[in-house]
């Protein structure tokens, strides 16, 4: 088995993924407060 080197790895895919699922998290939040807006200003 190959030695690991600390610091050594390629993370650009971790990254990658880990910026869009943080990018969909967040619309995600604003499109359901968006909703919840609507719902409220014209459910009344």
């Amino acid at each position: 088995m190959a030695e690991h080197k600390h610091g050594e790895m390629n993370t650009e895919d971790q990254e990658k993924t880990f910026e869009g699922f943080v990018r969909y998290t967040i619309w995600g939040i604003v499109v359901s407060i968006g909703i919840l807006l609507f719902l409220a200003i014209f459910n009344s």
